[in-house]
């Protein structure tokens, strides 16, 4: 299986992971602005009249013209998955770390008490943690966090949505990701 390209606005920010099979179609399309990183793979095709090969090749980050300005905000979609792997699969009250099946979505404001499903507002829980604090704020059940709710910002988006980051991809995507951010942390601890 190859690695995903990332695909990027002209301002730098980005916009999707492609397969390599995309890519080149941009690069075919010429709607490649720029590119930087790694050469992934070159794809040769038919026959020019001066008897050469064409050959297309790509690297790991692509810029493609006339994507996204770039200036609009970006709130990634919540979803379970996504929430676990932004709080790194770590319960938001006892701090252990569990497997994804003994995991659950944790509302710290109740939606009953007029809590949003909203990243702000959610937070990773086991099972154990979910039950224990039930309706009830973590004032009123004693039941502290140990971190604070936050929306990824685009760049680490990025990171959590792919398990398989080239360096080059991953050194472009930390540079837009805060300082004070987890997965920052996390990734520097590994």
């Amino acid at each position: 299986m190859h690695p995903l390209v990332l695909t990027v606005d002209m301002a730098g920010l980005p916009q999707a992971w492609v397969e390599l099979e995309e890519a080149i179609t941009y690069h075919a399309k010429l709607l490649v602005a720029w590119s930087v990183g790694t050469e992934l793979k070159e794809f040769r095709g038919g026959w020019r009249r001066d008897g050469t090969r064409s050959r297309l090749a790509t690297k790991s980050i692509l810029a493609i013209k006339g994507s996204g300005a770039g200036h609009h905000q970006h709130v990634p979609g919540l979803t379970n998955a996504m929430l676990f792997m932004r709080d790194r699969q770590v319960c938001a009250y006892c701090g252990g770390r569990f497997l994804l099946r003994d995991l659950s979505r944790e509302h710290v404001v109740p939606i009953s008490r007029g809590g949003r499903d909203a990243w702000t507002n959610t937070v990773t829980a086991c099972r154990s943690c979910n039950t224990r604090k039930g309706n009830r704020t973590p004032e009123q059940a004693n039941m502290p966090l140990l971190y604070v709710p936050y929306v990824p910002n685009r760049h680490e988006h990025f990171i959590l949505r792919n398990r398989r980051i080239l360096a080059d991809q991953m050194e472009y995507l930390l540079a837009g990701v805060p300082r004070t951010s987890r997965l920052r942390a996390e990734l520097a601890a590994a």
